[in-house]
């Protein structure tokens, strides 16, 4: 048995759950994943016990439960936070209180020298303070400062400055950002250099996301895919598809827009989770309704399945506009032939040529889309491989969960 000082505590705070769609949480379900049997660390995960995006370990298989508020996965402690449903204020609430459990737990168990990363900058206010206290503890503190957090559409200028001033803080103090888009690594020096602590330098190291390359274990005539296909009226290689948070800064306006203009006779089926306000907005404005060719299909959580789901789409749309280097840009990078991508710096980084891109410009995403449909099964071949080729140079989990590890424990 390792002694207690041998071992590097890893806190990770910010994700809502393990594995769900967002970034974060794939990041923290991959990272432990890949990190479960490495004796040399141990990683303490905050989750969320309540309200949008909470985990449920019961739904998970492999977790075992140690009481209401805390299980062990992938030989992570996951610990859960209670969160009473304060509106935009929940998230800010969420990770000051995960702090605070934090630094109990690291004074109760005497952990020494613990390294506390902290995903997206929504606590700039309390930076400094547990900046200090972490300090006064023995560790340090990492951030992922995430890409841009105050220009997301949903927020209103108040928030959003809010958002920017925080990020000022965060990155003040915090003792390395683990930026995982080399746009944002240059953006942030580009911002706050000289506007450290005493006037240094914020300190920064790149790591991208990771993509899962296998194949999915499903074949084509899999009984859950063809049930699938059949209630959602769907074929393989008939439809254009996308996957994702349903918020307005994911382009789902510009994207349904658009499809009602081309001219294509396949699908566009829609994997997200429907949130109706925004839903009846775009019904309003599109009226997408009348065009059967839209299909919203629900959420699909059987990571086989939507594996599956995306090999086997005519082409992958990804309207992403803001983050840094998007899971789920990989993951289609990965697995989808043909991806049309909305045009802007994060997403060219990650697939330069093998990919292609649109403007939110009315016209711009129809046309490309009319083009698409005319390309030749070679040309779409070709441009996969080629995609999946720079996923398995730069993107596996592999190779970003070495560098984690490399960061956490020199």
């Amino acid at each position: 048995m390792q002694r207690e000082n041998e071992v590097q505590h890893v806190f990770l705070v910010g994700a809502k759950s393990l594995g769900a769609y967002g970034g974060y949480e794939t990041f923290v379900y991959k990272l432990t994943e890949y990190h479960q049997n490495k004796k040399n660390i141990k990683y303490h995960v905050a989750c969320k016990a309540n309200g949008d995006g909470y985990m449920d370990e019961t739904k998970v298989d492999g977790a075992t439960r140690i009481n209401d508020h805390e299980f062990e996965f992938h030989n992570a402690h996951c610990f859960k936070i209670d969160i009473p449903q304060i509106g935009p204020a929940q998230a800010i609430y969420y990770d000051v209180a995960a702090l605070k459990a934090c630094c109990k737990y690291i004074k109760e168990h005497r952990i020494k020298h613990p390294i506390v990363y902290i995903m997206a900058c929504r606590i700039g206010p309390f930076a400094g303070h547990f900046y200090k206290e972490i300090h006064k503890l023995g560790g340090t503190v990492y951030l992922n400062p995430d890409g841009h957090e105050w220009m997301r559409a949903k927020w209103s200028a108040p928030i959003q400055k809010y958002w920017k001033i925080s990020e000022q803080m965060m990155v003040k103090y915090c003792d390395l950002a683990i930026c995982d888009s080399v746009n944002i690594e240059k953006y942030i020096h580009e911002c706050y250099d000289g506007k450290g602590i005493k006037g240094r330098n914020p300190k920064t190291t790149f790591i991208a996301y990771g993509a899962d390359l296998t194949l999915s274990k499903l074949a084509d005539d899999d009984e859950k895919l063809v049930n699938w296909y059949k209630e959602k009226g769907l074929t393989k290689k008939d439809y254009y598809l996308v996957v994702g948070r349903f918020v307005p800064e994911n382009s789902f306006e510009v994207m349904i827009r658009e499809f009602m203009k081309s001219k294509s006779k396949k699908n566009f089926a829609i994997i997200t989770n429907v949130n109706d306000k925004f839903l009846n907005e775009l019904e309003e404005k599109l009226h997408f309704k009348s065009d059967k060719r839209i299909k919203f299909v629900g959420t699909v959580y059987d990571q086989e399945l939507l594996k599956k789901i995306r090999e086997n789409a005519y082409a992958y749309f990804h309207g992403h506009t803001v983050g840094g280097t998007n899971p789920s840009l990989i993951e289609a990078l990965g697995s989808t032939d043909m991806n049309l991508l909305v045009d802007v710096g994060f997403n060219k980084e990650v697939a330069e040529d093998c990919a292609l891109y649109w403007s939110r410009k009315p016209g711009s995403l129809a046309k490309l889309i009319d083009k698409a449909d005319q390309m030749s099964t070679d040309e779409i071949t070709e441009m996969g491989r080629r995609a999946k080729k720079r996923v398995a140079e730069e993107y596996t989990w592999d190779k970003i969960c070495g560098q984690y590890e490399e960061v956490f424990t020199k």
